[in-house]
């Protein structure tokens, strides 16, 4: 060949070599590294082919079997669950279509194909052995839940709400739901028989498969007051400072004033100031409206509720996210003042609510929830153990101190006073009016056992009536989980 020539073919090849092992490295890429992604991805219709070949592991607490698989005689696996709608929260549900709760956080767990079971699965599938998944252990405590779920059911409510929180950890004991679904039913394998059922419960006006829990928001009512009067102790106040109440305020601009409730009368709320701790323990409308719209402001309290995890959606398993609670950031002296009595564009979820709660009781540290405890092997192995993990300083030592003494003159002589006596040591009452509506979002958040406060609960109820009646499903709830 001519030199011309040779040099040619030389850069061809060149080019071929280098395009070569460009494609060789993109492969190699794509299947190490991208493998899961493209598997899971929502536009892949054969994700789901296969989904009841595998013997899924259990979802276990407490010991007990919350969700397993069942071979059946064509070889693929049924997917069952213990008490389905007491749970639902908590596991979720495995379908023909989708996956939720930890069915969906720890899904690849669950099916074996986690790099963490890679050397434990390696040699059973070198001998041949049957390859099951991995065991997701929860943090739920079972009685409590239980306890939780009945008590929520027979109040009658509309819509309703518990979470418990270990406040120094971060556990999630309790996260109940109602309206519930079984998710026995939407799990069946048989594609017609799951539509009509997920048809049927998408019908339903209260949206039963959405998580009342953690994927729907309330007025939180007057237990946003804890958040304000956090906001206050942040600006330099103590329990014991005097404070603006009275019966009516009108906030700066405003063309209506904002009054306390019609029991509130005659009472310390009427006086023209009084400590904040009573202002606390008694509910003030005034005095938690006059302290968002003007002093320490909204910038203190929007500040103070981003601490605790408002404005975020709070992951509390992988993938998991709550809805994001909200406190209006607003110039609008009239919106800072109806927000700060928990109305108005405030929202919150029941986790985020018992964050609130927890943060006080664990000396103003905010922990990440967190709804796994470890995850096993099929030979029982531990191959990973969630560790606490802390979110945010919300307060400091001493401004935590004084937030429990105040929920704690709540109890003693404010508004959930018919609780002395209780496991709840501390708390707030919160009664939310819902406009139009002939029922209110009853709140109580607040930490017991007596004799070593370390769980944080919230309870939502929406019914007739007022927040306290909120507060003997979280004493019973406090009960169940026990010392």
């Amino acid at each position: 060949m001519k030199p011309g020539i040779d040099r040619a073919v030389g850069r061809t090849w060149v080019v071929t070599l280098v395009l070569a092992v460009a494609l060789m490295a993109n492969i190699t890429y794509v299947q190490g590294f991208e493998a899961q992604d493209l598997r899971d991805d929502s536009l892949n219709a054969r994700q789901f082919e296969d989904r009841f070949k595998i013997d899924r592991g259990p979802i276990v607490a407490d010991g007990e079997r919350l969700a397993w698989s069942e071979k059946l005689d064509d070889d693929r696996y049924q997917r069952h669950y213990k008490d389905g709608p007491v749970f639902a929260p908590i596991t979720g549900y495995f379908s023909v279509f989708s996956q939720t709760g930890l069915e969906a956080a720890e899904n690849h767990f669950l099916d074996g194909t986690d790099d963490r079971l890679a050397t434990s699965n390696l040699v059973d599938k070198l001998i041949g052995d049957h390859v099951p998944g991995g065991t997701v252990e929860a943090t739920v405590d079972v009685r409590a839940q239980r306890v939780a779920y009945q008590a929520l059911a027979s109040s009658t409510a509309r819509r309703a709400a518990a979470v418990v929180l270990d406040a120094r950890t971060g556990a999630v004991l309790v996260m109940a739901s109602t309206p519930s679904y079984d998710p026995d039913e939407v799990s069946t394998l048989n594609r017609a028989k799951a539509t009509n059922a997920f048809e049927r419960l998408n019908r339903e006006r209260l949206k039963p498969l959405l998580s009342k829990a953690t994927g729907e928001l309330f007025p939180p009512g007057s237990t946003f007051k804890t958040l304000v009067a956090a906001s206050a102790l942040g600006a330099g106040a103590t329990a014991d400072s005097q404070v603006r109440a009275g019966r009516s305020y009108r906030p700066p601009g405003a063309g209506q004033a904002i009054n306390n409730d019609a029991g509130d009368i005659g009472g310390s709320c009427d006086l023209s100031r009084i400590p904040l701790a009573e202002a606390y323990a008694q509910s003030c409308n005034t005095t938690f409206a006059f302290m968002g719209a003007e002093k320490p402001g909204n910038g203190a309290v929007h500040k103070e509720a981003g601490e605790f995890g408002f404005g975020d959606r709070i992951e509390y398993a992988d993938g998991l996210l709550s809805a994001a609670s909200a406190f209006p950031a607003t110039d609008q002296p009239s919106l800072s003042a109806l927000g700060s009595i928990g109305q108005g564009s405030t929202v919150a979820s029941p986790l985020q609510m018992a964050m609130v709660a927890a943060g006080v009781v664990n000396d103003g540290e905010v922990m990440q929830p967190h709804l796994v405890d470890r995850l096993r092997a099929p030979n029982g192995r531990t191959v990973d153990t969630i560790s606490p993990k802390r979110r945010s300083r919300a307060l400091t030592s001493g401004q935590a101190a004084q937030m429990r003494e105040m929920m704690k003159a709540v109890v003693e002589r404010g508004t959930a006073k018919s609780l002395r006596g209780t496991s709840i040591l501390g708390g707030k009452t919160g009664t939310a009016d819902v406009e139009g509506a002939a029922y209110n979002d009853r709140w109580f958040i607040g930490f017991g056992p007596r004799r070593d406060p370390k769980y944080a609960v919230a309870v939502m109820t929406e019914a007739p009536g007022y927040g306290i009646e909120s507060g003997p499903i979280a004493a019973k709830i406090i009960d169940a989980l026990g010392d």
